[in-house]
């Protein structure tokens, strides 16, 4: 059995050396690691979203492979394509970039509704279906994707469909001085994130997403979570609150919380600390609260995660 604690601590502390002063954001990713499940981190331009896919990508042993998102691309380009093999006398079918176990799929939100959607079926399914044959991804396979804010010039908002596959959403923030101090300096030679080498191989991750859904979770817990999840159905501010799947990705999550933590069991604030980031991508506000979307939602969930007493 894999020693998760000593496995995710150097998977950490790899990552860290590249992305520095993201503690939150990175234990995040991991979280999302090991429930076997995706991740996007919105923000800005230029605060380390790509750095922190690309570090955790070249962590991991396995295939690694990098989609720029751009208003032309097509389906096929993230899918594969059926072409003509003139030896063969037929159609064979040719895999594209999403057959790996770590796609970045870098500024999603540039690409058209279409070609976002062509996601849909690897991300549930972990598989992509092609002139009627079906063709299973390798495990494991988890998409980091990169967006923009939506209000920034040639970004497209992501279809509610897709949100509700990727199991949280994080924005990364400015780093503190210090830490910007060291960005600096550990660039003056190039991109430190080139010169990373995998800390752990393919079946130590599937063994660790094997122990995370061993992780116990508590009934008194197990009520705690679906009380918040009534919360955001009830609450006035949202059209629609969260559905079941995200229920089960917020048990997922928390029992993936807890495996970092070197624990085999949850507790409450594993479901507090980890409801806004998976909650909030996953409920539809009410028009008044579109203008500033992300950070208006995500206000109502924590105050929801605040009302609703937890177990003691």
């Amino acid at each position: 059995m894999v020693d998760s604690a000593q496995v995710i601590e150097r998977l950490e502390t790899c990552i860290r050396s590249v992305v520095l002063g993201k503690e939150d954001a990175i234990r995040l990713v991991v979280v999302a690691l090991l429930a076997g499940e995706h991740v996007l981190l919105e923000d800005v331009p230029g605060v380390g979203k790509t750095l922190l896919g690309k570090a955790l990508a070249r962590s991991l042993g396995g295939r690694f492979r990098r989609i720029q998102f751009t208003p032309d691309l097509l389906p096929s380009d993230i899918t594969g394509t059926s072409l003509y093999d003139s030896n063969l006398q037929e159609f064979r079918f040719r895999p594209g970039p999403v057959f790996a176990n770590v796609l970045l799929a870098d500024e999603i939100n540039r690409a058209t509704p279409r070609t976002q959607s062509a996601l849909l079926e690897a991300m549930n399914e972990r598989q992509v279906s092609a002139d009627g044959v079906t063709h299973p991804l390798p495990q494991p396979f988890i998409v980091i994707a990169t967006q923009n804010p939506i209000e920034f010039e040639g970004t497209y908002p992501l279809p509610e469909s897709q949100l509700d596959r990727f199991l949280l959403r994080t924005p990364l923030g400015y780093p503190a001085r210090e830490a910007e101090l060291d960005v600096l300096t550990s660039h003056r030679d190039g991109e430190p994130v080139d010169r990373l080498e995998p800390v752990l191989e393919c079946g130590q991750i599937v063994e660790l997403q094997r122990q995370v859904r061993a992780v116990e979770v508590d009934q008194a817990i197990r009520g705690y979570l679906l009380d918040l999840i009534e919360a955001t159905r009830q609450c006035e501010e949202f059209h629609v609150g969260a559905s079941p799947r995200a229920a089960l990705a917020l048990y997922r999550a928390a029992q993936g919380l807890a495996l970092t933590e070197g624990r085999q069991y949850t507790v409450p604030d594993d479901v507090k600390q980890l409801a806004v980031r998976v909650l909030a991508h996953r409920v539809i506000p009410k028009g008044y609260l579109h203008g500033d979307r992300r950070e208006a939602v995500e206000a109502v969930v924590e105050r929801l995660v605040d009302d609703v007493p937890a177990p003691v």
